[in-house]
């Protein structure tokens, strides 16, 4: 099973300014994309594993659902694929008042640039799970907007963007130019 068709994808872009100690998108500025129904509602978590290992440009890493304490990562752009519920989550912090709380579900994929705070805000229908993966090579490291975080957020301008789509490989939302 693949991935839905490119042509029929709905995908949804934000920019979130940084606030406090949590940088967002406001370093490299490239946005979150939410691709709805990427995957088809009945795809599984190792079907989803199988079309990412495909396409070879992220490596899965672990099935779980998503902290609910705000966090980020400096080390590495994340993508995740909901492999089943549905959810309400908080992307950019939840004081920040030009936030993003998007519901996702099953078959839903979310690109996170490095920097961007997120936290599971409530799990809907219970058993919410993802398909956590990042760049081939990479590893996440767990910054949570604190003080003592700056070297780290530094780093981020160094990160490389995605040369090719994850799910779609050679074209998709993340190619477009910004």
């Amino acid at each position: 099973m693949n991935a839905n068709p490119l042509k029929t994808l709905r995908v949804s872009k934000y920019q979130i300014p940084s606030h406090n100690l949590i940088p967002n998108t406001s370093i490299q500025h490239h946005p979150l994309f939410i691709y709805h129904a990427a995957f088809p509602s009945s795809a599984s978590a190792s079907t989803i594993e199988s079309h990412l290992h495909k396409i070879g440009v992220v490596t899965p890493q672990w099935r779980f659902t998503m902290y609910s304490t705000t966090h980020f990562h400096s080390s590495s752009h994340e993508v995740l694929a909901i492999s089943n519920g549905k959810a309400q989550l908080c992307f950019g912090g939840e004081e920040n008042p030009k936030n993003v709380e998007p519901v996702v579900k099953k078959g839903d994929v979310i690109v996170v640039p490095a920097g961007v705070g997120h936290r599971l805000l409530e799990d809907i229908e219970g058993g919410f799970e993802m398909v956590g993966s990042y760049p081939t090579g990479k590893q996440w490291d767990m910054c949570y907007g604190r003080e003592g975080e700056q070297e780290k957020i530094e780093g981020i301008r160094e990160l490389k963007w995605f040369d090719r789509d994850p799910i779609y490989g050679q074209e998709g939302p993340v190619l477009e130019k910004l």
